[in-house]
């Protein structure tokens, strides 16, 4: 007679793809296809899709991701520098961005540059030997192109595989200006950023 422990642990482990082709009564590749949202799922039946993906979520069935990037040959992670983590600027970009990844189930780790390009080498390679599929960049001018695609916010320089999101800061300038003019305030101060930011 098992034990209780015995039991537990039984029930505890993670429900595989082919237990939910057991259940199921069908084979473990019409399941993975389904799952997977393979071309071949195409040729199966609506109702069979359909069975499948309700079983799915009733088994609570997880798809083992580092069996997927392994076969896909796919990581779903992109690789996030940033100035610092929590400044103003940044926090807002990166709460964007994890909202966009994050319906499309991709996830992202972040390296922290502080405008230092011997830094930004040292992440951007650490991030590399992780397994990410490209890079987003805050608040750089990077110095050179990155070994990976990249999205540069807000990039201003031309590199080869960088595609930068550039910010019109003299059409804001313009904005704020004429708001402060509009209200009647005739002695204005400005205070300008840092001269390694990219903002």
């Amino acid at each position: 007679m098992k034990s209780g422990k015995d039991r537990r642990s039984k029930e505890e482990r993670p429900v595989t793809l082919k237990a939910v082709a057991q259940h199921l009564r069908l084979s473990p590749g019409t399941v993975s296809a389904v799952v997977n949202d393979s071309p071949a799922a195409k040729h199966i039946p609506q109702r069979t899709r359909s069975r499948i993906l309700a079983a799915v979520r009733e088994l609570n069935y997880q798809p083992n991701f580092f069996a997927r990037s392994l076969r896909k040959k796919r990581t779903y992670t992109v690789g996030i520098l940033a100035n610092e983590i929590g400044d103003a600027y940044g926090s807002l970009v990166i709460s964007g961005v994890e909202n966009f990844l994050r319906q499309r189930q991709y996830f992202f780790l972040t390296g922290i540059h502080r405008h230092d390009p011997k830094l930004l080498d040292s992440y951007s390679q650490l991030l590399l030997q992780r397994g990410v599929e490209g890079f987003i960049t805050i608040d750089l001018n990077l110095p050179h192109s990155l070994p990976l695609p990249t999205v540069a916010v807000a990039g201003h320089r031309d590199l080869p595989g960088v595609t930068n999101v550039v910010l019109d800061h003299r059409k804001a300038a313009w904005m704020a200006l004429k708001h402060l003019l509009d209200l009647g305030h005739k002695q204005i101060a400005f205070m300008k950023g840092l001269p390694a930011s990219a903002e």
